[in-house]
């Protein structure tokens, strides 16, 4: 490894000419950008979050690149600094000790190369066997192509990482006649890793018409990249692959695995995707030849939208990175908005960072875990812990005494009555279908019972998350659903039912859920973390003093809560 890194750093004083991409469908670009001096004040805003991370004013997108670096944590993302719509994209730069509170720094990424004169778009960090991080990420070129170039730190001995150098040998990879790639579906190289054979590998994620494709790249010196004969991964009818990840969990524990340390027998992989025709990240869970280079889906691990999703709200672009501080795997992720277009450029600001998760494999293997990261709860306060309680049919408990517009809440049921569930048809599917037609109003045996967030007084807004119970052919099936159609009196706002069944036993277990409520997103967390929902909310009357929270059981048969903890949550010191 010594060689290695002697012989990449001769490269740089010597390297650091060239660049590809096209805009990505999911964004339109809007030329004519708002006068950010017209804002009173966009951090005094009520739906303005505070403890999610979010700059002070205009639009963020994808995280990119995150890392420890030093002792310090890095967010890099995806940001326009001339309005609150999509357009003139950077990478700004965050820097945190806690991955809590954050301080900004100066843009760190910029279109200044022909391979990136178009635009500077996602990419990831690797961390070499010395310590020392590099960026691969996507640029266009002149001509609309999407292609990938490489940045390295000005300074490594800097734990900021203040300024980064491109190569002059950019682009490292791009489209030719010769490898046939689809020049403006090309992009967003994950993390590399160091193979057996000592060469380096990295995955970007394209398309053929409707098929999703993982290409794969080798490279002996970080910088002359070659394209694998065979293809990582692929899957017919799934469109384009953005935002590609992959990366190793343990079979055994919950402790994180490092790419760079991969191989054995108690390792499976992740392959994730963000699909840009439906906006959601999916994952599978499977095995990899690292002497192939090829990735297999376990049987019952499906691609697409009908597999599994890491949230089945509005959670998208993620990427995750290996905190070796605390041998963990953290997943960022983009929450994007439920707002208008024209309310966005009347706020002055648009999308927020999820908060960080921690992910590993469960124990069945099939599935991961997903969990805010302890760090969150250092701004808990004014804890409130009701007693054991039964929640007959049809009644609202209010939680007390807890700041419902910024809070973090924990509830477990333990449900009975089992023989008087609804029977599950068939054909309900499709979860966030059957959460739309069967919302918290829609009266059940077995629910819905959950929580009512960011209540107005009388009612006429709240938010619920919730789950039911059905009977299946072969057990109980629990139906996990976020509720926003009475969220907000605002009509222009996105009020999608988002819907998930969670693989838990009821007979067996009790049924939990945690959620994150921060003035305009909830982000729950069902059976443990086993399904995760996001929701973007904007309610004009339950605001700040003015919003509630409640538990709630809307089904005919009584549920009994074993245990509800709140607790208001302090506001962190972002950007």
């Amino acid at each position: 490894m010594a060689i290695f890194s002697a012989r990449l750093f001769f490269f740089f004083p010597i390297l650091f000419g060239h660049g590809i991409f096209e805009l990505e469908a999911s964004h339109h670009i809007y030329q004519t950008l708002q006068n950010l001096d017209e804002f009173a004040s966009a951090t005094s805003q009520p739906h303005r979050t505070g403890y999610h991370f979010q700059p002070p004013k205009n639009w963020m997108n994808d995280p990119n690149g995150p890392m420890i670096y030093k002792g310090i944590y890095h967010l890099f993302y995806q940001y326009n600094p001339k309005g609150a719509v999509w357009g003139n994209i950077v990478w700004a730069h965050s820097t945190s000790r806690d991955l809590v509170n954050w301080t900004p720094q100066k843009v760190a990424i910029y279109p200044s190369q022909p391979s990136d004169i178009d635009g500077a778009w996602s990419g990831s960090a690797t961390i070499f066997p010395d310590g020392t991080p590099a960026m691969l990420f996507t640029g266009i070129n002149p001509t609309g192509q999407q292609v990938q170039n490489l940045a390295m730190p000005k300074n490594p001995s800097d734990p900021y990482l203040l300024e980064w150098v491109k190569s002059p040998k950019n682009p490292v990879m791009a489209p030719t006649p010769e490898n046939q790639i689809n020049a403006s579906s090309f992009r967003d190289p994950t993390t590399a890793w160091l193979g057996a054979d000592g060469r380096w590998k990295v995955v970007i994620g394209s398309r053929i018409n409707r098929k999703g494709l993982a290409y794969l790249y080798r490279s002996k010196d970080f910088v002359y990249w070659i394209k694998a004969k065979t293809l990582l991964h692929s899957a017919e009818d799934t469109g384009m692959w953005e935002c590609v990840d992959f990366f190793p969990v343990s079979v055994n524990s919950s402790v994180g695995v490092d790419m760079l340390s991969i191989l054995g027998p108690n390792v499976k992989y992740v392959f994730k995707a963000s699909l840009d025709d439906t906006k959601h990240d999916y994952y599978t869970v499977g095995e990899y030849d690292p002497v192939k280079d090829v990735y297999t889906p376990d049987e019952g691990s499906v691609d697409g939208d009908s597999g599994l999703r890491y949230d089945y709200g509005k959670f998208y672009a993620s990427k995750s990175f290996f905190d070796s501080a605390k041998n963990r795997m953290i997943l960022w992720g983009w929450i994007n908005e439920s707002s208008s277009v024209s309310d966005d450029i009347k706020k002055g600001w648009s999308g927020i960072q999820a908060i960080p998760r921690v992910i590993w494999l469960d124990k069945s293997g099939k599935q991961l875990l997903q969990w805010p990261i302890k760090e969150i709860e250092m701004l808990r306060t004014n804890a409130v812990h009701l007693p054991r309680k039964v929640l007959q049919g049809g009644s609202v408990l209010e939680v007390p005494r807890v700041t419902a517009a910024q809070a973090d809440v924990e509830i477990t049921f333990k449900v009975s009555h089992f023989r008087k569930a609804e029977g599950l048809d068939p054909s309900w599917t499709n979860p966030q279908l059957l959460c739309s037609q069967k919302g918290a109003s829609v009266r059940g045996s077995l629910g819905p019972f959950g929580l009512l967030v960011f209540a107005s007084k009388g009612m006429q807004e709240y938010t619920s998350v919730f789950f039911r119970i059905f009977k299946g052919q072969n057990k109980y099936v629990v139906l996990m659903c976020s509720d926003q159609s009475r969220s907000s009196l605002n009509p222009d706002n996105d009020k999608t039912t988002y819907g998930a069944f969670v693989d838990v036993d009821p007979v067996h277990e009790h049924l939990s859920l945690r959620s994150l409520i921060d003035h305009s997103v909830v982000e729950s967390f069902g059976g443990q973390g086993k399904s995760c929902m996001t929701a973007r909310v904007y309610p004009i009357l339950a605001i700040n003093e003015d919003a509630h929270l409640h538990a709630f059981n809307n089904g005919s048969k009584s549920v009994t809560i074993t245990r509800l903890s709140a607790w208001s949550m302090k506001k962190a010191n972002i950007n």
